[in-house]
């Protein structure tokens, strides 16, 4: 078990112009995120699934008055057995590291996983997860957690103005980002990359005449969702892509694009069978 700090006690840190203080708060822009190949990690629950998940951890700052709760504790313990170096700060130092109002005291800062396309190694019959274009992290996120509930076996990001391992996405997906097979690939890429594969692509458009549950969601699968404001671009309406929509019965003309994603993703699910665990 970790040795818990008196919440009395001095912490390690206690000023906000420390330079490893100014280095991780950096990370909290994407091009810093991809200068150093490392990204924060904020909550209790993301931490353990990090962990739970392989990922490899440079170091974890704890500011032990916010540490509520079993679960911040098990995580802070999983982190002191594995060798991470732990520093303390106050609270002060600690809101400038943290990403997002749910503080829970911890907050760790780890190596992002390769996102390269020839990285992936998928299964037979995969069902595949494409987001081109998505901007909000939250809706990444919130796609990355119905992938890992749906059992989809990758969700590969075109032309991402996102990137997976932004600490909102992170946050947003519940840590599920850390289980998702993931790449990052320009869309055209992403398409020769699943033809090559011959695994069928299946994009959805609001003007498709195809309903969704009238496809075949079964086999080799690539699912293809665009932007929130945009939609898919033309490089997904070429030869062999169908498309299809969900029905819309009321005044708006769409869903969100993590909706979409799920229903699609769930009833590809219900398609193919509930797998064995």
């Amino acid at each position: 078990m970790a040795a818990m700090q008196p919440a009395d006690a001095t912490p390690d840190i206690t000023s906000t112009a420390n330079p490893r203080v100014k280095a991780v708060a950096g990370l909290r822009e994407r091009r810093d995120r991809e200068r150093t190949g490392r990204t924060i990690v904020d909550g209790a629950r993301e931490v353990r699934r990090a962990i739970e998940s392989g990922v490899v951890f440079d170091e974890a700052f704890v500011c032990v008055p916010l540490l509520q709760g079993p679960d911040a504790r098990a995580a802070l313990d999983r982190l002191t057995q594995a060798g991470v170096r732990i520093t303390t700060t106050n609270p002060t130092v600690f809101e400038k590291l943290a990403f997002g109002e749910r503080a829970e005291g911890l907050v760790a800062v780890v190596r992002v996983p390769s996102l390269a396309l020839d990285d992936l190694h998928l299964p037979a019959d995969p069902l595949v997860v494409v987001l081109e274009g998505v901007e909000k992290p939250g809706n990444l996120g919130a796609v990355l957690r119905s992938a890992d509930g749906a059992g989809a076996d990758a969700l590969i990001v075109a032309d991402a103005r996102t990137d997976p391992f932004n600490p909102n996405v992170i946050r947003a997906s519940a840590g599920t980002v850390f289980a998702v097979a993931l790449a990052v690939a320009p869309a055209a890429a992403v398409i020769a990359w699943l033809r090559a594969r011959e695994i069928r692509i299946v994009a959805t458009r609001v003007d498709a005449p195809a309903a969704y549950a009238d496809a075949d969601l079964r086999g080799p699968l690539a699912i293809a969702l665009g932007s929130e404001t945009d939609g898919l671009s033309e490089q997904w309406a070429g030869a062999g892509i169908e498309s299809v929509s969900l029905p819309m019965l009321g005044i708006a003309d769409s869903l969100n694009v993590s909706v979409t994603a799920a229903v699609l993703m769930y009833e590809a699910r219900r398609q193919r069978g509930r797998p064995a665990v």
